[in-house]
């Protein structure tokens, strides 16, 4: 999830920094549009399934169009981010980054680190209105993220797209899934990231999803170290940082400032982003619709509520019984429904979904024991 940064923006970004939590029950902050599964890299951990091919299924340029369009509809219109696969697969992709644009709407990008996003497209991507490029970072070195990606090179084209797009002005942020093969170098990454100027580091956490398998988590307890490396250099490094399927970052967060001299609280904490975003999660400031039109709480939590152009994305985000469930802390079960931080946490719906096959199970790789929770009173809060 791609976290904004207060700057000079268009008017869908200045109104996407005025939410509040009770927006997320009518409009979501960030809207994923998967463009297209077709993709030239063989990533270990694809939620996607990505494939060389575009499916022949997936949205035309006129329906994705109107997806567009239908965005807008929304009260406070979000954040869209143009995904895949990899979207600079589809011929008409600048073509919607100026149309999305130019409907108000403000656009980000994650194309897949290969010779098609080269300098030209990246500088067409600015001219379009482009409002970030994220680009992925899986380990501190070439053999550790090539091995990851499964295409050699991938490395260097990262780096090479990260160049291309200072040079034209054009903000950039990196995304790393942290696993097994690659915890050991949070702190390699992170001073590595330090050098290339980006806006944000959004470090994802695996979700045993598509091709990922629910070997490559870390453990519970490695989450713990990896939050104390991201706190610290939270402090320290020129970028901002943020987790994305790691909800329990904020709580991590509030427990360790809470402990300083000047004790903070979730309207100030380094390393939440903003208290206007506290509180987002899969179904709950977030939507994700996929090259076919499918539409999903996030592209990570794959239960299908509805399907575009059949149906109103505006509608199944605001009236989708699993939408509504998502969004309310006080239907989560297990010691999640008992947490004290359940509001601006709740867990990643997305793993409590893939791990127990129950999206509103309490999430797994969370260490933290609310202080009201324990085994004997499980039965009586799931029943509740």
């Amino acid at each position: 999830m791609i976290a904004m940064k207060p700057t000079t923006v268009p008017t869908a970004a200045r109104a996407g920094l005025n939410y509040t939590r009770a927006d997320f029950d009518h409009s979501p902050m960030i809207v994923f549009y998967e463009m297209t599964r077709a993709c030239d890299l063989a990533c270990k951990h694809c939620r996607a399934n990505a494939q060389k091919r575009c499916h022949p299924d997936e949205l035309t340029a006129g329906e994705a169009a109107r997806l567009i369009q239908q965005l807008t509809v929304f009260s406070k219109p979000p954040l869209l981010v143009l995904t895949g696969g990899d979207p600079l697969k589809r011929a008409d992709v600048f073509d919607l980054v100026d149309d999305a644009r130019a409907r108000g709407l403000t656009v980000a990008m994650t194309p897949s680190a290969t010779p098609r996003v080269t300098t030209n497209a990246v500088n067409r991507l600015q001219r379009a209105g482009l409002h970030r490029l994220a680009v992925s970072l899986d380990g501190a070195d070439a053999d550790t993220h090539d091995g990851f990606r499964g295409v050699a090179g991938s490395f260097d084209c990262t780096f090479r797209i990260l160049a291309d797009a200072r040079a034209c002005g054009l903000p950039c942020q990196v995304n790393t899934t942290i696993t097994r093969h690659n915890v050991g170098q949070v702190d390699a990454m992170a001073e590595l990231l330090a050098k290339e100027r980006i806006v944000l580091w959004s470090v994802f956490f695996l979700i045993p999803t598509g091709r990922a398998t629910a070997d490559q988590r870390i453990s519970p307890h490695e989450y713990e170290q990896v939050f104390d490396k991201l706190a610290t250099h939270t402090r320290c490094q020129p970028y901002g940082i943020k987790t994305t399927e790691a909800p329990q970052y904020r709580r991590f967060l509030l427990q360790r400032y809470a402990l300083e001299p000047k004790p903070l609280d979730a309207e100030n904490v380094p390393g939440t982003t903003s208290p206007k975003y506290i509180g987002t999660n899969d179904g709950k400031g977030v939507m994700f619709i996929s090259h076919t039109g499918e539409i999903y709480p996030s592209g990570f939590l794959p239960i299908r509520c509805g399907q575009f152009p059949f149906d109103s994305v505006v509608r199944v985000y605001q009236d989708s019984a699993v939408f509504r469930a998502l969004r309310d802390g006080d239907r989560l079960v297990g010691k999640c429904r008992a947490c004290d931080f359940r509001h601006i946490c709740g867990g990643s719906r997305a793993r409590a979904y893939a791990v127990t096959g129950n999206p509103l199970a309490a999430e797994p790789d969370c260490t933290y024991i609310p202080p009201t929770w324990n085994r004997s009173t499980e039965s009586e809060l799931v029943n509740a």
